[in-house]
């Protein structure tokens, strides 16, 4: 279907993300992460919501809420990118967002069903993309980058962070 991004499509710091995303199409690959994450998310604890591995890292709550942030952020920047607007797209904080988005207030159910709404909606935006608007090109942070690999992008980053909540939330809680 549609082709993984160029080096050229991305700013370099998110090859780790890149580097996740496994060789399939990727809209495949989004419905695949929104089955495993929603999973992934109704099994942990309500009482572990705020459960934090570390002193000063996020909660469990706030990297979910993270999660959905940072998908609303490049679902908007897909969506510009992917119409033709050539207008430069600043970056975020995330720490920021973080501190401001009083995730530890919600139920853990209410995060992992927002999660669900968010990806569904980046879902259908990508399937109602034509062939060449996965090659728009923009910039975003100040770095170029395509509207395909702002959808890897996503996906990379997505599993990136249920690894963490994985292996240093869930196992070791």
């Amino acid at each position: 279907m549609h082709k993984r991004p160029a080096l050229d499509e991305y700013a370099s710091f998110y090859q780790t993300y890149m580097d996740k995303v496994p060789d399939e199409p990727i809209i495949d690959t989004l419905k695949q992460h929104l089955t495993d994450a929603a999973a992934l998310y109704r099994m942990i604890k309500e009482e572990d919501g705020e459960y934090r591995y570390a002193p000063g890292k996020w909660t469990i709550k706030e990297v979910i809420g993270h999660v959905i942030d940072n998908e609303r952020v490049m679902a908007y920047r897909l969506l510009r990118i992917s119409r033709g607007d050539k207008t430069p797209l600043v970056g975020y904080d995330q720490d920021d967002y973080v501190l401001s988005s009083h995730f530890n207030d919600r139920p853990l159910s209410a995060l992992a069903e927002e999660f669900e709404h968010v990806r569904r909606s980046t879902i259908s935006l990508l399937e109602g993309l034509k062939d060449h608007q996965w090659d728009c090109r923009g910039t975003a942070n100040d770095y170029p980058v395509t509207v395909r690999a702002l959808a890897y992008i996503m996906a990379g980053h997505e599993l990136h962070h249920r690894q963490i909540l994985t292996e240093r939330y869930v196992q070791k809680n």
